[in-house]
């Protein structure tokens, strides 16, 4: 068992409102450096309101929620970007008016350590045929969904929040965005990862946590997936 202490990020007791909605009850779950962390649940489980809970997006939030040992809660979005951490949401936040380049080229870089261009192009090769000569709209939504990731790269956060990156994408690209996921880990980045698709999710998470009405019901490895297969098609409705 992983010792939270050495978390590098460490979410503790994490509540979280809408105005008067009360979403998040008490979340609490931790990532350790070069890990693929899964949040799994149901729709409406509080899986992307715990992404931008972490990320200070939420109208209001309390608890802990600590990055490389330091105390975000009280912090603004702005600053918890620059600290090292980077959100890539489920509607992607494109850019429509800019092409390819653009978009890539706008996000500012935060810390070292971002992929240059040619590395982004490496990870998609899709994005580099349509580089200079496709506005953000006239992409497929696999080559948004690969432009999404590759703008937060650039950016040198250590800690990626990937909210449904699979999410109405065929097969084909489903496999390059595993693959893409993978090389990550293997180049030291830490990922959070907010999945529907936990067939998709055994391919690259290294541990689960399940969540349900806003909080945490369970957790696993991937060396214990096959003993919890037959809970996880209760929890998810699989």
């Amino acid at each position: 068992m992983l010792d939270a202490r050495n978390a590098l990020l460490a979410v503790k007791d994490l509540q979280a409102w809408y105005g008067e909605s009360h979403i998040l009850h008490g979340v609490n779950f931790d990532v350790h450096e070069g890990e693929v962390v899964t949040l799994l649940g149901r729709n409406g489980a509080g899986k992307t309101t715990t992404l931008k809970s972490v990320m200070g997006m939420v109208g209001r939030r309390q608890g802990s929620v600590r990055f490389e040992g330091q105390e975000l809660i009280d912090r603004s979005s702005d600053q918890i970007a620059r600290a090292g951490i980077a959100l890539c949401p489920e509607e992607r936040g494109i850019f429509a008016s800019l092409n390819v380049e653009e978009n890539l080229l706008l996000p500012p870089v935060i810390r070292p350590g971002g992929l240059s261009l040619e590395r982004i192009f490496e990870l998609f090769p899709n994005l580099y045929e349509r580089l200079g000569s496709s506005q953000g709209t006239k992409l497929s939504g696999g080559e948004q969904q690969m432009l999404a990731i590759g703008r937060i790269l650039r950016t040198g956060a250590r800690l990626l929040l990937l909210d449904e990156p699979t999410e109405g994408l065929a097969p084909v690209i489903i496999q390059q965005i595993g693959k893409t996921i993978r090389a990550l880990k293997e180049q030291g980045f830490t990922i959070l990862l907010v999945e529907q698709n936990f067939r998709f999710a055994a391919t690259v998470a290294d541990r689960y946590y399940v969540m349900e009405y806003g909080r945490i019901i369970d957790q696993f490895a991937t060396s214990e997936l096959d003993a919890n297969v037959e809970k996880l098609h209760d929890y998810l409705g699989v």
